[in-house]
C-alpha cells in the first residue's frame, strides 16, 4: 500500500479542489464548506482514500467498475493503443480497427437482430443519439410526425437537455426550462412505494396499462418510441413486478411503437445476462449502452440498433447529421475490448447469475428483518433497501425525506462502506467480482451501519 501523504497534501488537494472544481449533482458551496473526499487507489472491490481509509465500493464506482479497480492488462490495452493510435475520428468515410472490432463484437453479444452501434463518449450522450435516430428513423419511413417520446416518471437517462428530459425527475426539470417539446411522461412500477393496497402483479399490469392510455391520448401517429430502464437505476433499484414488461412488451408491439431499452447500467452482466433485456425477455428496438462497457476505465457509450431500425437508417436515411469528436475513440474502443474479453474470460454474466448473485441475494434479502427496513430487493448485483420508522405501513419518516438516507450514508463511509442514498432508500451495485468473503463482509458492514443508523434515528426523534 502507498504511504499516506502528509496533512498539508491534502489540505492542498481539497483547497484545489474548492478553488477551481464544480462538482456533479453537488451543492458544491456546502462542499467546500466540509472538504470533499479525496480517493487516491483502487484494487479489486476497494478504494482508498489519502487518509489510508479502506472502503468497499459496493456501488462499483458509478455503477460501471465491473471488472474491479486495478486491471493492469485494460492499462496495457490502452497503453499499446495510444502507443500506435492515440486518437483519429470516424468522421470523413474514416474508421480505424479498435472500432470496427469493437462494433463486430458487440453484435455478436447483443440479443438478436441487435447489429449496428452508433458510438458516443457515455450514457448521456447515447441518449441524447437515440432521441436523434429515432426520429430520424420514422422521418425516413414518411412519418415525421411521430416524434413524442413517452418515458416514466423518477426515470433516470443522463443530465444533458435531452437526457434530464427524457428521465422524470422533477428536481432536474426545474433548473433549465425542461422537458424540451414532445417528451413526456408515465408512472413507474415502484411497487414499494406507490403500490398501496394493490398486489405487485396487479401494480404492475396498471403501471404498464399506463403506456397505453397515453399511446391512445396522444395519437399513435404521434409517438415514436417507449423509453425506460429494464431496472431503475438512480431511482432507487426499481425491480419492476413480474407482470410489468410482457405487457409493455405486448403494448408496443401492438402500436407499433420503439421500445428502447436504456441499458447503460444493466448492460453487460449486472443482471445476470450479457443484457437486462434477456433478463426480461424483452425485445427492444435500440439499447443505450456505457459504464460496464468499458469498466469505467475509460469513457465509452453507444446506441445499439436493430436490424429493421438500421436498415432504414443506413439505406433510406441519407446522411445523419450528428456525431462527436471522441465516437469511437480507439483507446476507448480499446479498453472495452480488453474489458469484455475478461468478462469472457472469467464467464462474469453467468458468476452473477448463477454464483454470488444468489449468495448475495440470500442474505441481503435478510435484511428486511431489520427494523429499520420495509423491503429489502435484489436482482442480479442490484440491490435496494428500503428505510422506515413503521415496516407494516411502509410508511415515511416525519421529517424532510432523504434525511435519513443521508444520516445512513454517512455512517457508510465512515465504517467502511461505499452504500448511495436515493431519499430514504439504500442502494448498492457491487463490482460482478465481488467474493463470497467480500460479500459477507458488504452484509455485515450493512448491517452494522444499519444498526448505527437506527439508533442515530431514534435518538433524532424520527421513529
Amino acid at each position: 500500500m502507498t504511504n499516506n501523504p502528509p496533512a498539508s497534501q491534502h489540505n492542498a488537494i481539497q483547497l484545489q479542489d474548492a478553488g477551481h472544481h464544480i462538482h456533479p449533482f453537488t451543492d458544491t458551496k456546502a462542499l467546500n464548506k466540509k472538504g470533499a473526499r479525496v480517493i487516491n487507489r483502487g484494487e479489486g472491490v476497494y478504494v482508498w482514500d489519502d487518509q489510508g481509509n479502506k472502503m468497499l465500493d459496493a456501488m462499483a464506482g458509478l455503477w460501471c467498475m465491473a471488472i474491479g479497480y486495478g486491471r493492469t492488462e485494460v492499462a496495457d490495452a490502452v497503453h499499446a493503443q495510444m502507443q500506435e493510435l492515440p486518437y483519429y475520428n470516424t468522421f470523413f468515410q474514416t474508421t480505424h480497427k479498435p472500432v470496427a472490432e469493437l462494433a463486430k463484437k458487440l453484435a455478436e453479444i447483443s440479443p438478436e437482430a441487435i447489429n449496428h452501434t452508433f458510438f458516443t463518449s457515455g450514457g448521456s450522450d447515447a441518449n441524447d443519439t437515440m432521441l436523434r435516430l429515432v426520429r430520424h428513423y420514422w422521418a425516413s419511413l414518411g412519418k415525421p410526425s411521430k416524434k413524442v417520446i413517452i418515458s416514466r416518471k423518477n426515470a433516470y437517462h443522463g443530465s444533458t437537455v435531452a437526457g434530464a428530459s427524457l428521465g422524470g425527475m422533477t428536481f432536474m426539470h426545474e433548473q433549465g426550462d425542461l422537458p424540451i417539446p414532445n417528451i413526456t411522461h408515465i408512472g413507474q412500477p415502484y411497487w414499494y412505494g406507490e403500490g398501496g393496497d394493490l398486489t405487485p402483479d396487479e401494480f404492475g399490469l396498471l403501471r404498464a396499462r399506463e403506456l397505453e392510455e397515453k399511446i391512445l391520448e396522444l395519437g399513435e401517429d404521434k409517438v415514436a418510441a417507449f423509453i425506460a430502464e429494464p431496472v431503475q437505476g438512480a431511482g432507487g433499484v426499481i425491480i419492476p413486478p413480474d407482470s410489468y414488461w410482457p405487457e409493455v412488451q405486448r403494448i408496443c408491439d401492438k402500436y407499433e411503437i420503439l421500445l428502447v431499452a436504456d441499458e447503460v447500467i444493466t448492460g453487460f452482466g449486472r443482471t445476470g445476462e450479457r443484457f437486462a433485456s434477456e433478463t426480461y425477455d424483452l425485445k427492444p428496438d435500440v439499447i443505450c449502452i456505457a459504464k460496464a462497457l468499458s469498466s469505467g476505465y475509460l469513457p465509452i457509450g453507444g446506441v445499439m440498433l436493430s436490424d429493421r431500425l438500421a436498415d432504414v437508417v443506413i439505406n433510406q436515411g441519407g446522411e445523419f447529421e450528428h456525431g462527436y469528436t471522441y465516437s469511437g475513440h480507439p483507446a476507448a474502443c480499446a479498453a472495452a475490448l480488453k474489458v469484455l474479453e475478461i468478462m469472457d474470460r472469467e464467464d462474469l454474466p453467468n458468476y452473477v447469475k448463477n454464483d454470488i448473485g444468489p449468495y448475495l441475494q440470500e442474505r441481503w434479502l435478510k435484511l428486511a428483518d431489520h427494523p429499520l427496513v420495509g423491503e429489502a430487493r435484489m436482482v442480479g448485483l442490484m440491490g435496494a433497501l428500503e428505510l422506515t420508522p413503521d415496516k407494516a405501513t411502509r410508511a415515511k419518516f416525519a421529517v424532510k425525506a432523504g434525511t435519513v438516507g443521508l444520516m445512513c450514508r454517512e455512517f457508510c463511509f465512515d465504517n467502511g462502506l461505499v452504500m448511495r442514498a436515493v431519499g430514504d432508500t439504500m442502494i448498492i451495485s457491487p463490482p460482478l467480482v465481488l467474493s463470497h468473503d467480500e460479500a459477507d463482509e458488504l452484509i455485515a458492514k450493512a448491517t452494522a451501519v444499519l444498526d448505527l443508523t437506527y439508533a442515530a434515528a431514534k435518538e433524532a426523534g424520527y421513529l
